[in-house]
């Protein structure tokens, strides 16, 4: 039997190569997904700066969750992430030095600094040998001085300015070193850092010959208590990257999203396009059953010749899919989203899942769709073979009824439980389950559409029109399998690009309610200069501002994901001016000292008040006992917690506020006041409000890369299946034209139909993508349409309308070329 299905083949060859090309770039799409989440996992990062070391402690960056009841073993816990540099005491510098087989143990401190008008990170010159860098020209560096690279153009005993946390300093240059650096005495770089008997890391080179995996025993028995992490390795590169600590966490999330949803697509296109296939062959397969093939040998040589054209697909998607998915990596590190220097990996198990994934949709797909072909007995097989007229079966209405309950459950589920932009997560579960129900039903769907299309086509197309929709009337099992990939195609292209626009359009007011500053001064904010911004003639308020994250580690907060609570750090006395919280009960002019100001709903689940004390666990890992001073309002999904900028900052990696908010009437004055104050660039509202916008694109730039992918793939589906359900009529054409049809009637009849089956699709589309924006739209904005230009739906109209159009024309055109009495008696 297999050998038969072989021997057909080339009377077959635009359904193979369909078929193919969708297990091919489903295979493409899952191995990338898997590649990207491969890396994630494993996190290698070799090191740079810290290249001379066999080993790196660091400060643990995760810290467990408190548990509703912490003597219950079987109760789950949950790791966060600390955003901030959790730093290690001196003391454990101490001990690990004196450890048997290590040579030195260094410990390190990052001071940020302003070279030249460029961000640099300077560190104490012992960090030097770390890499190893050696002095090219000079001397090493005393109190007053500083080494610096080659690449900065200075010469040793240079006089350089350098902004330092905020303050402008003069340094001698002592040294040069090859490249860019800069280095300060161990003693001074400890004393710029303002943080004081602690150090950011500790870079540990053990001794020649020494067995080094005992030296790791011995400072792993040193760490228990001391909140720190022994690295070794590639991953010793992440002790060199903080502020891409969680880079990892996220490219897994990431690619267990959108890997979830291409295995989920491609699942989905391969069976219905082999499906497609199949049901094409249906007078092949009737005159098997007629002249004595068994149903199980027409079940065999079905699924065998799926699963052997699903092998060498997968086989090929998987060479294509490293590539590809070193390409996906490549632009990810170029918007900063992983570090540059990470290691991309794509290893046996995600080219196992692709080949999985492949085969699996290679199976059911050519197992159902063979199903009906088998069961039903020759001479009703033969009947039906050119018009198959029955659709509906109990397995269909069964996987049909559970698409829809799912869907369902997520519509609810959103709108009754998640609240603010967590419920985006939801939609793309709620694309495909949606897809899945409309395609089960989408015979019956067609039919209905068509009769309400029926009366005006026929109105304004004349003949062709009356053609089109006899054909397709006739055909409505066949044109509901070409309607399927359009609506898939729509819904999903629908669905996400508007996630996106209402997402960042609902970020976007929120931070401008939020916003009450005219001006904005941005940078290392050192200590006074908010005292002479609030000084300047004209300024109504001048409030320090940073951010960070915390949690609650007391009382237990149920409320509390893994995330944190966003935290603003202000100047009480001036946060009333600055801010756009309102406060229903206390004032936010006592945040001072350890305190807090919470969202009332916030405060009522934990059993707080004002005047009560809570327990924060700061960005860095430090608890901290705080009174909450303060209660007010605040949207759901977008709550911050509100804290003094002096206790913020304590708990930030630079140790500083970020920036000062500044109400006032001249905002030129204040411009030129602070003009030419070294690290500190003077900005207006509408500056802040473009720059905080683009910030909001980067994230979106990353969700439309990897749903871009996604949606080109289904594209590829709709011209797949268009090609293959016109190039499978030829015989139909030739008996049209042997009628005395002519190319251009048969043209426009094919017009018609792709346009009545474009309108068919973009409406199921529309159902699908509304049924998952609906419920996010109405809990993050409380609307039922989402935000964003109309063009681009409009837009997702024109591509789809574009590709259903020419896949069909083209291939009409084609096979028009042929003979009609030579067409008339080809295979189908």
């Amino acid at each position: 039997m297999f050998r038969i299905a072989l021997r057909t083949l080339r009377f077959r060859k635009g359904a193979f190569v369909a078929t193919f090309l969708a297990m091919t770039f489903g295979a493409v799409l899952v191995l990338a997904c898997g590649g990207l989440m491969e890396t994630g996992i494993r996190g290698d990062l070799p090191a740079q700066r810290l290249a001379n070391t066999q080993f790196v402690v660091t400060g643990s960056q995760t810290w467990v969750l408190p548990k509703e009841n912490p003597d219950d073993p079987e109760e789950d816990t949950e790791g966060a992430y600390l955003p901030e540099r959790v730093r290690l005491s001196t003391d454990l510098l101490e001990e690990i030095a004196r450890v048997p087989g290590v040579a030195a143990a260094v410990g390190d401190v990052s001071v940020p600094a302003l070279l030249n008008g460029a961000g640099v990170d300077a560190h104490g010159w012992s960090s030097a040998s770390l890499t190893p860098v050696a002095l090219v020209s000079g001397k090493a560096p005393a109190q007053g001085e500083v080494v610096l690279g080659q690449g900065s153009g200075t010469a040793v005993g240079d006089r350089v300015d350098l902004v330092v946390r905020g303050t402008a300093q003069t340094f001698t240059v002592s040294g040069l070193v090859p490249g860019q650096a800069v280095f300060f005495s161990d003693s001074q770089a400890a004393r710029l850092a303002g943080h004081p008997n602690t150090v950011d890391l500790i870079g540990v080179r053990t001794e020649a010959g020494a067995d080094l995996g005992a030296v790791a025993d011995r400072i792993g028995q040193l760490l228990p208590g001391q909140n720190a992490t022994l690295l070794a390795g590639d991953e010793r590169g992440w002790a060199e990257h903080l502020e891409s600590g969680s880079a990892g966490e996220n490219l897994i999330v990431l690619a267990a999203v959108f890997g979830g949803l291409a295995t989920g697509v491609m699942l989905f296109v391969v069976s219905t396009t082999l499906g497609l296939s199949i049901q094409q062959r249906q007078r092949e397969l009737a005159l098997l059953r007629a002249v004595g093939t068994t149903p199980g040998q027409l079940r065999r040589m079905v699924l065998g010749e799926a699963l052997f054209m699903g092998v060498f697909a997968a086989g090929i998607g998987c060479l294509l899919g490293s590539v590809f998915g070193e390409w996906l990596f490549d632009r990810l590190a170029s918007r900063g989203i992983v570090p540059a220097e990470m290691i991309h990996q794509t290893g046996w198990i995600p080219m196992v899942v692709a080949v999985g994934a492949v085969l699996i949709g290679s199976f059911f797909g050519a197992l159902i769709a063979g199903r009906r072909a088998a069961r039903t007995r020759p001479t009703d097989a033969l009947a039906d073979a050119a018009i198959q007229r029955k659709w509906l079966s109990w397995v269909r209405v069964l996987f049909a009824v559970l698409a829809f309950g799912g869907g369902l459950a997520l519509f609810i589920v959103t709108i009754a439980v998640m609240t603010g932009p967590i419920a985006a997560s939801t939609a793309g579960p709620s694309v495909m389950l949606w897809a899945i129900a409309l395609a089960l039903v989408s015979p019956g769907l067609t039919k209905m559409v068509m009769a309400v299309l029926r009366w005006p086509v026929r109105a304004v197309t004349g003949v062709a029109g009356h053609l089109a929709i006899l054909s397709t009337k006739t055909r409505a099992v066949r044109v509901a399998a070409v309607v399927t990939p359009i609506m898939l195609a729509t819904g999903i292209a629908t669905a996400n690009i508007y996630l996106q626009t209402t997402s960042i359009a609902v970020a976007n007011e929120a931070f401008v309610e939020n916003l009450r500053a005219d001006v904005v001064l941005s940078g290392d904010v050192p200590a006074g200069l908010v005292d002479e911004v609030a000084a300047v003639p004209g300024v109504k308020a001048a409030s320090e501002y940073t951010t960070s994250i915390a949690f609650v580690a007391k009382p237990y907060d149920s409320s509390q994901a893994e995330d944190g609570w966003p935290v603003q750090g202000v100047t009480g006395s001036a946060a009333a001016e600055t801010t756009a919280f309102r406060p229903t009960s206390g004032t936010l002019a006592d945040l001072t000292g350890n305190t807090v100001a919470l969202p009332a709903a916030h405060a009522a689940e934990l059993g707080r008040g004002v005047g009560d004390t809570i327990t924060m666990r700061m960005g860095d890992g430090a608890e901290e006992d705080v009174r909450i001073v303060a209660l007010y309002p605040a949207q759901e999904g977008f709550e911050t917690l509100l804290m003094p900028a002096t206790l913020v900052a304590e708990h930030t990696t630079s140790g500083l506020p970020s920036q000062i908010m500044v109400r006032t009437d001249d905002p030129a004055a204040v411009a030129a006041a602070f003009a030419d104050r070294p690290g500190i660039a003077v900005v207006d509202r509408d500056t802040l409000v473009s720059g905080y916008a683009q910030d909001q694109e980067l994230g979106a730039w990353i969700n439309y890369l990897m749903s871009g992918m996604i949606i080109f793939y289904t594209a590829i589906s709709v011209v797949n299946s268009l090609v293959m359900s016109t190039t499978a009529r030829r015989r139909e054409f030739a008996l049209q034209r042997l009628t005395g049809a002519t190319r251009g009637q048969v043209l426009r009849m094919m017009t018609i139909e792709a346009g009545m089956t474009t309108v068919i699709g973009v409406l199921l589309g529309t159902v699908v993508a509304s049924m998952a924006l609906v419920p996010f739209t109405l809990v993050t904005d409380g609307s039922l349409l989402p935000k964003g230009p109309l063009a681009v739906y409009l837009s997702v109209i024109g591509a789809a309308a574009v590709l259903t159009f020419g896949a069909t024309l083209i291939s009409t055109w084609l096979g028009l070329r042929t003979r009609p009495a030579q067409a008339a008696v080809a295979p189908a």
